[in-house]
């Protein structure tokens, strides 16, 4: 039996989390990587930061009218996905910090996410 090869895989988020698919196709994505052993990070650049955003308000009197999903990002955890990073210019342009975050995330300036998007086998963005 040959022995698996296990490929990085980084997922760049840059949509926000409501008003397209990407947000919540991405997530399911993940998951379906993680669950076949793979190595997966993920990377919030862009309006993609608002997807780990703590208390969205997503409710029908809220007017989006959508189930809020953003606390499956909390359950990463139990599928070995634990390498969640965030751009910090885009973090920082719209006014957030780590603490406005669901999950514990490593905060990446330009070049870090450069050099990380560069170890990675396959990058796929949503």
């Amino acid at each position: 039996m040959e022995d698996e090869v296990i490929k990085k895989f980084l997922y760049v988020n840059r949509k926000a989390p409501y008003g397209t698919i990407y947000a919540l196709e991405s997530l399911e994505v993940v998951l379906i990587g993680a669950a076949f052993d793979q190595d997966v990070s993920l990377a919030f650049i862009d309006d993609g930061v608002y997807q780990l955003k703590k208390n969205q308000q997503t409710s029908v009197s809220s007017g989006i009218g959508v189930k809020d999903f953003s606390k499956t990002y909390r359950a990463l955890e139990g599928y070995d996905v634990e390498k969640l990073y965030v751009d910090k210019k885009s973090m920082e342009e719209r006014g957030l910090s780590e603490d406005d975050f669901l999950v514990d995330v490593q905060v990446f300036d330009e070049a870090q996410m450069a050099e990380l998007m560069e170890q990675q086998d396959v990058v796929l963005s949503f």
